[in-house]
């Protein structure tokens, strides 16, 4: 007899364990197993724990090729599903062989783990394993399919409901038990307060300083107190929750004449509007792509107002982002002045509010949904159905994905769908949709690559620029992580060529991510290692660094309203000295839509306790070395983290979104339970 050790680990995560019988069959090349029940005396397959068995052969199998786990149900007894997280054997010739799962298990279900290093297709030896991967993929085809959202929006998975996501990719119980609890709290204060669902008019801009009692921070505190401030305002285009807008001016818009009286008393003393061009010191912000676009009707059927609008920008003397010029359409006219520092109080403050309406959009619907969650989605499932899960880089990659689709598929109901939170903005549904079609066009692949990115918009010597100083370190922290996994599978450009797996994978997110859009300049092939690394790169900082640039500070800002409101009741001031603070009021949204966007940015933002940061990879899916380098990737981000710790202790406003400690290794912040907020 021959016998085999068997090491049978059920995951940590909330039920995990079953009652049920877990049978087991042993494939090798030279012959198969009997269906063997695991049983140890007592109660096996209870949550967190290991097992160990011993199965016996008459006869060696030779190599280990596959594992048959079965899941049978008990008699009398429930259903229920079993977190199964791995098996390792122990052959008798001595060799450890890890077979992964990490994934839901339900009664009368079977899975075939592959084991062993990972393998890309060609590498395939063995007839059984060559037609398993094949049917393996033709199943997994069958299961996740692309579906058509919206003409020139990227495409999505085909599912309608989270619930019909299979559970390895779905929230797990604890986490969609926090979900609810959170959501809850956030609608029982404001219900007991009278707000949600009010049409009231805020009395004074101090009464939505109590919107909610104990959800506060730090930095939602101080933008309370300073919205109104111009340095303050500037400083949010640099480190705010969109920061990746403004571009050096050198020369200015033919349709902004802003002239060199107008703001001279803005600029250092003895200097002038074409010096400090010729310098370097000024920057533009420009919302045209949002020009024209229709915009929703409110309650008594009237067509909102959007302002597509310019802002000039200046770094004065003592380093601080200044707007100095504003012009809230993109057409000079008589009725469309250009608004300055020095012009009324609150004439100034309406043109800041305006230009702030457009970039929440654009910062919702594109810098957010189209260029974090929808290409997000696109990544993962061409992943899905490109890939073995035996394949490096399916490896490398799913960690990466974890909740997406379950986020994307509820958000599209809850929060972006025709119902949701973000319809409630002066773009409305139709609006938004048109905006994210135009972004999507004129998405590069430099755009998302940070380092040409910061270079194309001149922003190399800007001073504190905080988002940009934590992105490129972090992106050449993942760049050297990635680096050294990509050239461990991929030691040759030939090796590149020849992985039909590969180039299907990055063909489909070409042709369903981007379109199919060659002027974009992202890859419908790939010909070398360095392209594979560049795009590898920019997937994993989209998917941890980026989102969580464009989302975790989305409380701190977005909770108190007049600083960033995806809704302005009243039109856009056409003359100047008409204005006083009831018209502030009197534009910001009413009591009912201002907590509803304010609990939005709470439940965004929201971390649960099964978070799993950056750089952390619990599953364990590769049994080869290479993925030692992932220790290595864990202490640069630790560095990276302590060295923006001790920056932040300096600093009036802290940066802290790009803190790896902070970062999620994937996207999986709450979008599809935000009910409170529609």
């Amino acid at each position: 007899m021959t016998e085999y050790k068997l090491e049978v680990t059920t995951g940590d995560k909330h039920n995990a364990g079953t009652w049920d019988h877990i049978f087991i069959t042993l494939f090798g090349t030279e012959g198969q197993s009997e269906r063997t029940e695991l049983d140890n005396f007592g109660i096996d397959f209870t949550t967190g724990t290991t097992g160990n068995y011993t199965m016996s052969t008459n006869l060696s199998l030779g190599k280990l090729l596959l594992v048959k786990v079965e899941k049978d149900p008990s008699l009398h007894l429930p259903e229920n599903e079993w977190y199964f997280s791995k098996i390792v054997v122990t052959t008798p010739e001595g060799e450890a062989i890890l077979f992964p799962c990490y994934r839901w298990i339900s009664r009368g279900e079977l899975v075939e783990l592959r084991g062993g290093r990972a393998l890309k297709v060609f590498e395939e030896d063995h007839p059984m394993l060559i037609d398993h991967r094949k049917q393996e993929l033709i199943l997994k085809k069958s299961f996740y399919q692309w579906k058509i959202l919206a003409e020139g929006l990227s495409h999505i998975n085909q599912f309608n409901y989270t619930s019909e996501l299979p559970a390895e990719i779905s929230f797990s119980r604890s986490k969609s038990n926090e979900v609810h609890g959170v959501q809850r709290t956030a609608g029982i204060e404001l219900m007991l307060k009278g707000l949600l669902g009010s049409n009231e008019q805020w009395e004074s801009i101090e009464d939505m300083k109590n919107i909610f009692r104990w959800k506060k921070t730090t930095m939602s505190e101080y933008v309370s107190e300073h919205w109104k401030e111009d340095d303050f305002y500037g400083s949010q285009f640099l480190n705010g929750v969109n920061p990746n807008m403004i571009k050096r001016c050198s020369e200015l818009p033919r349709n902004f004449p802003v002239t060199e009286e107008m703001v001279k008393p803005f600029l250092e003393k003895g200097s002038s509007l074409q010096k400090e061009l010729k310098k370097g010191n000024i920057f533009l912000y420009d919302q045209k792509r949002m020009d024209g676009i229709p915009t929703r009707l409110d309650n008594n059927d009237k067509p909102l107002h959007v302002t597509p609008g310019l802002c000039l920008l200046y770094v004065n003397p003592e380093k601080k982002l200044m707007p100095i010029a504003i012009q809230l359409h993109q057409k000079p006219s008589e009725l469309n002045p250009i608004f300055l520092p020095s012009d009324l109080e609150t004439d100034w403050l309406l043109a800041k509010m305006f230009i702030r309406n457009a970039d929440c959009m654009d910062h919702q619907a594109v810098e957010h949904l189209v260029k974090t969650h929808f290409l997000a989605e696109a990544y993962a499932v061409a992943t899905l159905r490109s890939f073995s899960v035996i394949h490096p880089l399916y490896k490398l990659l799913f960690p990466h994905f974890r909740y997406t689709l379950h986020i994307n598929t509820g958000g599209r109901r809850n929060l972006f769908g025709p119902e949701g939170a973000l319809s409630k903005s002066s773009l409305g549904y139709d609006g938004l949709t048109e905006l994210m079609r135009r972004a999507l066009s004129e998405t590069t692949y430099s755009t998302l690559c940070l380092p040409e990115n910061i270079t194309e918009r001149g922003l190399e010597s800007i001073p504190n620029f905080y988002y940009r100083d934590d992105g490129l370190k972090l992106w050449n922290i993942i760049n050297r992580f990635v680096k050294a996994v990509v050239e461990y599978y991929y030691p040759s450009d030939s090796e590149v060529c020849k992985d039909t797996e590969l180039q299907e994978w990055i063909s489909e997110i070409f042709t369903h991510g981007f379109l199919g859009n060659t002027a974009s300049g992202f890859p419908a092939s790939f010909q070398t290692v360095e392209e594979v690394i560049k795009f590898i790169t920019m997937l994993i900082f989209t998917v941890t660094g980026q989102h969580a640039a464009v989302n975790n500070g989305q409380f701190d800002y977005y909770s108190w309203v007049p600083n960033e409101s995806l809704l302005l009741r009243k039109p856009p001031p056409t003359t100047k000295g008409q204005s006083s603070m009831k018209t502030i009021l009197d534009t910001l949204p009413d009591v009912g839509n201002t907590v509803s966007f304010a609990a939005m940015a709470w439940l965004l933002e929201e971390k649960f306790t099964d978070t799993i940061p950056m750089g952390s990879y619990p599953d364990e899916r590769f049994q080869e070395p290479a993925p030692k380098q992932m220790k290595e990737f864990q202490a640069e981000l630790s560095d990276l983290s302590e060295a923006i710790s001790t920056r932040n202790l300096q600093l009036e406003i802290p940066y802290r979104y790009l803190n790896a400690t902070r970062i999620e290794n994937s996207i999986t912040i709450l979008l599809s339970l935000i009910a409170v907020s529609c």
